[in-house]
């Protein structure tokens, strides 16, 4: 759990969802064209008031807890789903950013697999 390599991808991880979900309120990352689907749903998620800012919240959060080392395997449990929807909002609204999701969704079940002691009471019958 302790590997150069774990630590990497960990911290790696954590700046990557750091700045997405900052972009999220600061908007310094310009959004490239994307479908009218796509748009709709960022849109509506937007105008719900809270989703949008609840996904960002979580994410920084997320960032935070796994550049600093803490609660890891939380963090990456918490982390699962999001990184799930990140992959199918690409791969069925946006295929252009398919690259990016596929690499969140990637290096969260590496890192799992990593943590893979911490999850193991989980599945004790």
């Amino acid at each position: 759990m302790n590997s150069s390599f774990t630590t990497v991808l960990r911290i790696i991880l954590g700046i990557g969802l750091l700045v997405f979900g900052l972009n999220k309120f600061l908007n310094f990352i310009p959004l490239f064209e994307m479908p009218a689907a796509a748009v709709n749903f960022i849109e509506s998620l937007r105008s719900s008031g809270y989703v949008f800012y609840v996904i960002a919240v979580l994410e920084i959060l997320i960032a935070l807890l796994l550049i600093f080392k803490k609660w890891v395997p939380f963090a990456l449990i918490l982390l699962a789903p999001i990184s799930i929807n990140i992959l199918l909002f690409h791969l069925f609204l946006d295929v252009s950013g398919i690259l990016v999701a596929i690499c969140i969704v990637g290096l969260n079940a590496l890192l799992i697999f990593k943590y893979w002691k911490a999850y193991r009471p989980l599945f004790q019958l």
